[in-house]
């Protein structure tokens, strides 16, 4: 049953953010509170408040919270890559074809099943939500490479803090088709949703500022292997701005098009890995770098283009 707390912002302090008052009033994480103004929970007066609304001493606001949903999420015992471990962070190197974790219409087969399968959901961070224990970030189905794991809410909220402050560096690396002139770039253009396809994102005047920074690492006869720097982290990002300025990532099956979309053999997936990763760990206060060597399958396609020669 749907519960409606009243908050009161106390007397005798200065104004202050909602998304604080409540989730202190309210004994809820800051972060769960946010989620659900986000979804317009709370109101004043009947309108909805945002988080960063600064409220007067004696201000009343309501938040309606949902109840519990359905967290019963099955373990399963399915071999995940650890390729590095401290007290409160796990790094992943997650397979292609695993979605990160459940959505409406997937319940298993992700990776946090496979999480579940390796501890109880206790032994992960809770600040996303019961449906992504320990999940900090995600990567597309399709796309194998690093991912962060949380072992607690406390290294989680870091985590997730970092990457707010861009200060976890994702490398990646990608095939794309023809070849890009400069060794060295930078894409900067807005992304949003393609008001033509709803399914799609898409380089547009009014989305959200985008960058890529991107370094040739290896030519070949129609393709080229670059090393990609994910700036900022929006949906699809490296896909959406390498198609925009003509080089998409073979095999993506939404944004590559003519010999773009098979790629150079019949991938039957995207030529995109999660390569490298750099942060700082809660735990160690220190600096953490972690690479995952390129899958057999995306390893066999250099090979082929090596042995049919350079560009």
């Amino acid at each position: 049953m749907t519960e409606r707390l009243t908050v009161t912002v106390p007397p005798g302090e200065g104004s202050r953010r909602a998304d604080r008052v409540v989730a202190d009033a309210a004994g809820l994480s800051r972060s769960y509170v946010q989620r659900l103004i986000s979804e317009g929970r709370l109101t004043m007066d009947g309108q909805p408040v945002k988080s960063n609304t600064l409220l007067a001493p004696g201000t009343n606001v309501e938040l309606e919270v949902p109840p519990p949903a359905d967290t019963s999420l099955a373990a399963e015992q399915v071999a995940l890559a650890v390729l590095y471990e401290d007290e409160d962070v796990l790094v992943i190197d997650k397979p292609a074809g695993m979605t990160t974790h459940p959505a409406p219409g997937q319940r298993d087969g992700t990776l946090v099943n496979a999480l579940l399968g390796m501890a109880d959901a206790s032994s992960y961070g809770q600040v996303a939500g019961p449906e992504r224990p320990g999940i900090v970030h995600r990567l597309d189905r399709d796309t194998s490479g690093l991912l962060l794991v949380a072992r607690n809410d406390r290294a989680q909220q870091a985590l997730m803090d970092q990457l707010r402050a861009r200060r976890v560096k994702k490398t990646y690396l990608a095939l794309v088709h023809g070849s890009p002139p400069a060794e060295v770039g930078r894409i900067e253009a807005p992304i949003g949703r393609d008001p033509h396809r709803p399914t799609r994102m898409s380089v547009v005047a009014t989305g959200r500022p985008s960058t890529t920074g991107y370094r040739a690492r290896e030519r070949f006869d129609g393709w080229t292997l670059l090393e990609l720097d994910l700036v900022t982290g929006r949906t699809h990002q490296l896909r959406v701005h390498l198609a925009s300025i003509g080089h998409p990532i073979a095999g993506d099956p939404l944004y590559a098009s003519g010999p773009a979309r098979p790629g150079p053999v019949d991938l039957g997936r995207m030529f995109l890995h999660s390569w490298r990763l750099e942060f700082i760990s809660p735990a160690a206060e220190r600096l953490v770098r972690v690479e995952a060597a390129l899958p057999l399958d995306l390893d066999q396609v250099l090979v082929r283009l090596r042995e049919e020669g350079p560009r």
